[in-house]
């Protein structure tokens, strides 16, 4: 662990980064079905400025990197930016958030690039519901995307599957079965509420309910995985090789653990996901400021990190789509 630590002694060693604000899908979770606002070209941060801001927190401490989106796959020459973190030499982990949609045709590229692994988002099996949830897009293309990570050494793949009462809360067992099967290492994720999904706002699904309805499958033994040391609390069913997590953002929030800071596709450093405080790096950054100045911003944003959101008090998010903070 780093030296880094906020005000509540929490230490901080990894960076969210949404490379993009566009998407190839609508999630109902998500955004809006016609999509949000897009930002421009000129407002989203070139792959220089970003592996800058990322040197600069790597000097601090910070040793981990994930990317994200929107979806980070629609942006063109994703490996170049890849490439140019893993230069970084204590940089030690590099990984990637991703619907799956076009991840078959490029995994080989990113492993070689120097992606560690990736986490592809999926909530259902079932093709029909996958448009309706996602409102456009192919399941196949995700299960392709799947296979190919798994293929290309991008492991332990893990699958990041949002439960919403009534939605697709019917499919918990059958994500649960693909660890015993498959070898999965199936991620369950409480819905969280935001301005972008009042639609579904109220479909939560508490993890202790998802608990006891996995448990009918088996007794879930406490496990951990390879690699990654974020929310998720993981068990296995018995015998089986795979694993299922539990992320419980809203009934059972793991702020007081929380290590990561998210910078936004137009260069913005958020403390939290939740608030909408933000320090500006894109202005620095393109009026020239040296590595020290981004440090001093990047140190103050860790200063301000809060306590803890409220989801639990019925404080829904507002303000940024995820797509645009890194989700």
């Amino acid at each position: 662990m780093t030296g880094l630590s906020d005000s509540f002694q929490r230490p901080i060693n990894y960076l969210r980064i949404s490379v993009t604000d566009r998407c190839n899908l609508r999630c109902v979770y998500c955004m809006p079905e016609a999509g949000v606002e897009l930002m421009s070209h000129y407002d989203i941060l070139s792959y220089e400025e970003i592996y800058t801001v990322v040197k600069a927190a790597a000097e601090l401490g910070i040793n981990r990197v994930r990317l994200t989106g929107g979806e980070p796959l629609v942006r063109a020459g994703l490996t170049d930016l890849i490439s140019l973190l893993d230069s970084i030499e204590t940089i030690d982990d590099i990984s990637l958030t991703t619907n799956g949609i076009l991840l078959a045709q490029h995994a080989a590229e990113l492993k070689e690039a120097g992606l560690s692994r990736v986490n592809i988002s999926l909530d259902t099996l079932k093709p029909d519901r996958f448009r309706q949830i996602t409102r456009c897009g192919s399941l196949g293309d995700t299960l392709k995307g799947i296979e190919a990570a798994g293929e290309a050494g991008l492991t332990p793949v893990k699958i990041n599957m949002v439960v919403m009462a009534g939605i697709n809360d019917d499919e918990l067992t059958d994500f649960a079965a693909k660890t015993v099967k498959d070898g999965w290492n199936v991620r369950f994720i409480e819905l969280m509420p935001s301005s972008a999904n009042e639609q579904v706002s109220s479909k939560l699904v508490s993890v202790s309910d998802m608990r006891k309805r996995i448990e009918a499958m088996g007794k879930l033994e406490p496990s951990q995985i390879e690699a990654g040391n974020g929310p998720a609390k993981y068990f296995r069913l018995p015998g089986t090789k795979g694993t299922v997590g539990f992320i419980s953002p809203v009934t059972e929030h793991f702020c007081f653990q929380c290590n990561r800071l998210r910078l936004t596709a137009d260069g913005k450093l958020r403390p939290c996901l939740l608030s909408e405080d933000e320090i500006d790096l894109k202005e620095p950054l393109r009026s020239g400021a040296p590595l020290e100045e981004l440090k001093t911003l990047i140190s103050k944003a860790i200063a301000r990190k809060p306590k803890g959101h409220h989801l639990a008090e019925g404080t829904g998010r507002k303000g940024r789509p995820f797509s645009q903070v890194g989700g």
